[in-house]
């Protein structure tokens, strides 16, 4: 037992992806092929692409939508997760991000059941509703422009059915939201008091990982 959550040295962290992953080929070709992408820190942690397949076949999601797709690993795992007869809507701003992640869907057999909704991610949200999806998905991520995570959670309770998940991505800001008074980026301050809110959310049961850059997960009541 601990009390607390043991550091990653380069040496455990080597150790745990190679004895924690069960990561599928196209996966860990999609990841290694874009490891050195400009910005490819915006991705998921393997290990968070890893839960995130764990807990869409735990919950048996077969309705998976994402706030920020980037170049596909999360929708590629999501697709992969649900099988079949699973089906991904992925939010994205930037053709050119996405533009890669539709070849890997393409690599992956999965541009079928797979849905693009290329521009500002509150109008594809919003006309989600519009068209009669409140509570259709089983799971909604949020990894994308952070001053709009309040308003994405907001959105994400209205589309996810109950007893469905909301996971949101890079919670830490890289550790920053711990002193939000010594940082001049906006979006620390809103980030700092958002996971303050999600904490005493009563509408979802919540629990924060520090896993990848902080991933918290909610249970919608």
């Amino acid at each position: 037992m601990t009390i607390q959550t043991t550091s990653m040295s380069a040496e455990l962290q080597d150790y745990f992806l190679n004895m924690a992953l069960r990561e599928p080929p196209i996966l860990r070709e999609l990841r290694e092929s874009t490891a050195n992408h400009r910005v490819a820190k915006m991705s998921l942690a393997p290990e968070q692409g890893a839960l995130l397949i764990w807990l869409l076949r735990l919950i048996n999601a077969k309705r998976y939508l994402e706030v920020g797709t980037f170049l596909g690993y999360s929708s590629t795992a999501a697709a992969l997760a649900m099988g079949e007869d699973g089906h991904v809507v992925a939010c994205d701003v930037c053709e050119e991000f996405t533009q890669e992640a539709q070849q890997w869907w393409q690599k992956a057999g999965i541009t079928e059941r797979t849905t693009l909704h290329l521009g500002r991610a509150v109008d594809t949200l919003e006309r989600l509703l519009a068209e009669g999806h409140a509570g259709q998905y089983d799971c909604l991520l949020i990894d994308a422009d952070k001053p709009n995570y309040p308003n994405y959670f907001e959105y994400a309770l209205q589309l996810v059915r109950p007893r469905g998940l909301i996971i949101l991505d890079n919670m830490f800001l890289n550790g920053r939201v711990a002193t939000p008074a010594e940082h001049h980026p906006r979006s620390v301050a809103i980030l700092h008091e958002f996971n303050r809110q999600l904490r005493d959310d009563q509408r979802v049961e919540h629990c924060m990982l520090p896993t990848g850059d902080g991933m918290t997960i909610l249970f919608k009541r």
